[in-house]
């Protein structure tokens, strides 16, 4: 595997790597396997990387998408108005909810976003009470999606121009 340079922390192999798991991720019962077939890796070479690439911040999960209101759920964006004093604490406290799938904090008013996706109607508003009610909470907007436009990007890390 090629060495890495200090300015960029991903190697040749970690960019096509990286790019595979986005664009073209193994549908097959050892995803892991083939992928090393396909960069001339082994198994455990590829999870060694993944592991590495996970606990360095490159990479957050690796999971499917699904879409959720083609499975009977509900799904929103939020918008957090908090203090700054407390912000990761009720960053903390929003991430500990299952349906929370991103969570970030902004340079806004509205200082912390975060996706959340619920069982019902119901849950989401119960969840959206509760976040509301957290110390620090100025205010809530629920902005749930009218028209979905995308979604997700890809990256190529191939180095190339795209």
């Amino acid at each position: 595997m090629k060495q890495k340079h200090a300015a960029d922390p991903l190697s040749a192999a970690d960019r096509e790597l990286l790019n595979l798991i986005q664009i073209d991720f193994p549908r097959t019962s050892r995803p892991f396997a083939e992928l090393g077939r396909q960069l001339g890796l082994n198994e455990a070479e590829v999870l060694s990387r993944l592991k590495e690439l996970k606990a360095d911040g490159i990479i957050r999960r690796i999971g499917g998408i699904f879409a959720s209101e083609k499975l009977g759920f509900v799904s929103t964006l939020v918008a957090l108005q908090v203090e700054e004093s407390v912000l990761e604490e009720v960053a903390a406290a929003v991430s500990s909810y299952d349906g929370v799938t991103h969570n970030y904090e902004r340079r806004h008013k509205f200082n912390l976003w975060f996706t959340l996706v619920a069982a019902s109607d119901e849950d989401l508003r119960r969840i959206l009470n509760e976040v509301s009610r957290l110390p620090g909470v100025a205010a809530l907007r629920n902005l749930p999606a009218v028209r979905l436009f995308k979604i997700g990007v890809n990256f190529d890390l191939s180095g190339g121009e795209t």
